[in-house]
Formats: structure tokens, C-alpha cells, sequence
């Protein structure tokens, strides 16, 4: 098991930063890549962004890149989202997730932390 914390969601107005934050426990050395998740009310959940744990291969929706930059502290067992010139439509619920070498999908999933863009 990986259980996955996640902090620093909140409301911030267009054109802010935010940076979001996960904490991962448990069976690490399971972990192959953890990744961000959004899920905007009456949508359907959709990808933000993922890195490896050796933290050698990121990647990105087209509709964060350039504005959302995705890093992990391994000492920390940590994966921080930091969110850049933020939009209205970027509000969502953030969810952080682990893709594990067992399940070989993202079967680690966080509580979701909300973040509230306002125009």
C-alpha cells in the first residue's frame, strides 16, 4: 500500500501561483512514477502532469505546459505541483496518484485538495 497526502490547495485570483504539495508513504520502492490529476465539477477526471521517482522524465497536458512545473523530493518522498498564471478553468480538484510496478496503473490515489481560480 501507498498512502498519499496532499496540501496547499485554496483560492487565489487569475493570474496567481499556487503550489501544491503530496506526501507519499508505505511501499516506495513500488512506486515507478507519482502524477497530478484534476477533476473539474460535471467533467471527467483528466491528467495535469507526472514524474518519474528517479525524477529523470516528466510530463504534461498541453493545457498546463509552460505554466505548471511538476517536482519530487525523494529524500522527502514528496511530488510538488507548482502552478503558475492560473486560469479560471484550472479550478478542479487536485488529485495526487502513484503508478506502482504491481498494479502497473495509477491504483494510489490521494483525497483531492480544491483549487478555486476566480476571474
Amino acid at each position: 500500500q501507498v498512502q498519499l497526502v496532499e496540501s496547499g490547495g485554496g483560492l487565489v485570483q487569475a493570474g496567481g501561483s499556487l503550489r501544491l504539495s503530496c506526501a507519499a508513504s508505505g511501499r516506495m520502492f513500488d512506486v515507478y512514477k507519482m502524477a497530478w490529476f484534476r477533476q473539474a465539477p460535471g467533467k471527467d477526471r483528466e491528467f495535469v502532469a507526472s514524474i518519474t521517482q528517479s525524477g529523470d522524465s516528466t510530463d504534461y497536458a498541453d493545457s498546463v505546459k509552460g505554466r505548471f512545473t511538476i517536482s519530487r523530493d525523494s529524500a522527502k518522498s514528496t511530488v510538488d505541483l507548482q502552478m503558475n498564471s492560473l486560469k479560471p478553468e484550472d479550478t478542479a480538484i487536485y488529485y495526487c496518484a502513484v503508478f506502482s510496478y504491481g498494479m502497473r496503473n495509477y491504483g494510489y490515489w490521494g483525497q483531492g485538495t480544491q483549487v478555486t481560480v476566480s476571474s
